[in-house]
């Protein structure tokens, strides 16, 4: 099976129109379900959205999830679900908008498994309200849970556990309004100059919201895995716009309960 569509960005060690590498590649070195064994992978927003969907292919691919979200009965459900399916899953319940919780959380991963190779942090918060109605409330709601959330647990990672990877999946490219430009741009900054301090850190941008299906969402996880696999570990500062085929106006599910 060949690689989905994705669009790559010009990365600090990536070529200008290099394409990225999924696990389902021929020949990129990264298929295989044990490509990921061994590693501890952390996900936030773990419990919903394209988080579900990227903990179940670090999971197939051998990684040992934590998964991380506020919700400690949809966590639960989630880390069933992936052990069900024969992964190792446990979840962890932190805001990760506050530094001090995602500080706590990755201490905790520490005391159980000794180690963190990677993380996976969603930053795709959407706004519900247009640009012109958005309140300072609202936006300092999403400056808080994709920009603020993403610097802190990049320092974090930085002072205390270098060589871990950060891939941030960031705001929709679909997303209405002016207030989802300047936080792409920032993440977008963040991510593109983060190897002055000797970090890795990559930039996914999906081409819309969740459809909620993981096999709809795959792209995305796709993308995400080949990024983690040690094949690929030379790339950072990349940022890569992955398409995603539609949601269906009516569901298969849905056709079936008719």
């Amino acid at each position: 099976m060949f690689l989905r569509p994705c669009l790559l960005r010009r990365g600090r060690y990536a070529g200008a129109m290099t394409p990225a590498l999924s696990p389902s590649s021929p020949g990129s070195g990264t298929q295989g379900p044990g490509v990921l064994a061994g590693q501890i992978v952390a996900v936030t927003g773990a419990d919903q959205g394209y988080g579900r969907a990227i903990s179940a292919g670090l999971a197939r691919a051998g990684a040992s999830v934590v998964l991380i979200g506020s919700n400690s009965e949809t966590l639960a459900v989630a880390a069933s679900s992936l052990e069900l399916a024969g992964g190792t899953a446990i979840p962890i319940k932190a805001d990760v908008g506050v530094p001090l919780d995602w500080l706590s959380a990755q201490n905790r991963i520490l005391e159980i498994f000794g180690a963190l190779h990677g993380i996976v942090h969603l930053a795709d918060k959407r706004a519900h309200t247009n640009f012109t109605m958005l309140s300072e409330n609202e936006w300092m709601d999403l400056f808080n849970c994709n920009v603020k959330s993403s610097v802190a647990i990049a320092q974090i990672v930085g002072r205390r556990l270098p060589g871990t990877w950060l891939t941030i999946v960031g705001p929709h490219l679909d997303e209405a309004g002016l207030q989802a430009y300047p936080q792409r741009g920032a993440l977008r900054g963040l991510v593109e100059q983060a190897h002055a301090e000797d970090l890795r850190l990559n930039l996914v941008l999906p081409s819309r919201a969740s459809s909620g299906e993981e096999a709809l969402d795959r792209p995305l996880a796709d993308a995400v895995l080949a990024l983690a696999t040690p094949a690929l570990a030379h790339l950072r500062g990349t940022v890569l716009e992955v398409p995603l085929p539609p949601v269906p106006k009516m569901r298969v599910t849905e056709v079936n309960a008719r």
